[in-house]
């Protein structure tokens, strides 16, 4: 097995069989630990011309040649730091955008066939673009932004045509904004709409951003705490009202018919009729209605004690 170099930069591991033989390239990247001095570093590797980066591809992929692979990779350290940089506008650490582009150049320089004609820089920038572009969508938001190619176009070129409209700074797009970006995109207005939105929000937030205080003790979750009831507390509510109620309509069933109807309509009705009201329906006094109503109410409360103790919902006094 060849020896395995290591340059100054992310380990990142990839491996293919040539002629029956396994040969490792292994690259170490790092422009996350200082991202101005891995820049000057990677200047130092020099560019090939395209008779030498002819020898060194046929010499990895006909002789697993990892020397030879290794130059082609340093190589084209700076197409990938220069395309990375185009990826600045999502809030992601450069650094990781730039070793995530590095990962899909040694795909590139693994899969890369000489005898096609082409440069490997040609080659290597759809990889390149490929790997920073599912880094992204995988580490913008915990939400999938894109899951169709369509999708996926409309994430990465909605910014550059909001700029090219000069509405960078607008919240909705305006009618002939979004009509122009759907048709050009080949994507419904309301994909446009909601990608729009999604992006304003600026990606996730962590719920452990010191906030407020100037000791920084305070957190964002601190401010959400949810002060309504407790599912636990709602459904026990609810269970408590239905057992109270199954024991008012026992209860009532003792009353009868005169008591009963006064008894709805002076306590459960939610337009209460008056002393004055009943009075007149039955033709007695206002009084009279007054003892009829309370005679009911004490044999209410003395069946549903007595319904709610032989139940064990309460204890018996």
């Amino acid at each position: 097995m060849a020896e395995t170099k290591t340059l100054p930069a992310r380990r990142a591991k990839t491996e293919t069989k040539r002629s029956g033989n396994t040969a490792k390239l292994s690259v170490s990247l790092s422009p996350e630990q200082g991202l101005n001095r891995y820049l000057q570093e990677i200047r130092k590797f020099p560019m090939l011309e395209k008779n030498q980066e002819f020898m060194l591809a046929k010499r990895w992929a006909e002789d697993g040649d990892t020397d030879a692979a290794e130059q082609m990779v340093t190589s084209h350290l700076r197409l990938v730091a220069k395309i990375a940089m185009g990826y600045r506008g999502y809030g992601l650490p450069i650094g990781e955008v730039i070793s995530e582009g590095n990962v899909g150049l040694m795909q590139a320089v693994k899969k890369f066939d000489p005898d096609r004609g082409f440069r490997l820089s040609t080659y290597a920038m759809w990889w390149i673009r490929a790997a920073i572009q599912e880094y992204v969508l995988r580490s913008w938001s915990l939400v999938k932004m894109g899951t169709t190619a369509a999708q996926k176009k409309l994430f990465f070129n909605l910014r550059r045509m909001k700029g090219e409209m000069k509405a960078i700074e607008d919240g909705d797009l305006k009618p002939e904004h979004l009509t122009k970006i759907a048709t050009d995109l080949g994507v419904k207005e309301s994909e446009v709409i909601s990608m729009n939105r999604r992006m304003l929000g600026g990606g996730d937030a962590s719920l452990n951003v010191q906030i407020g205080a100037e000791d920084g003790s305070t957190q964002w979750q601190d401010w959400l705490q949810d002060d309504s009831d407790s599912q636990e507390d709602v459904l026990g509510e609810d269970q408590e009202h239905d057992a109270r109620m199954d024991l008012l309509r026992d209860a009532m069933a003792d009353l009868n018919d005169r008591e009963r109807d006064i008894f709805m309509k002076r306590r459960l009705e939610e337009d209460k009729m008056t002393l004055e009201d009943l009075a007149g329906v039955y033709g007695v006094s206002r009084e009279r209605i007054r003892q009829i109503e309370a005679r009911a109410f004490e044999k209410i409360q003395k069946a549903m004690l007595e319904a709610a103790s032989s139940s064990g919902l309460i204890e018996a006094s």
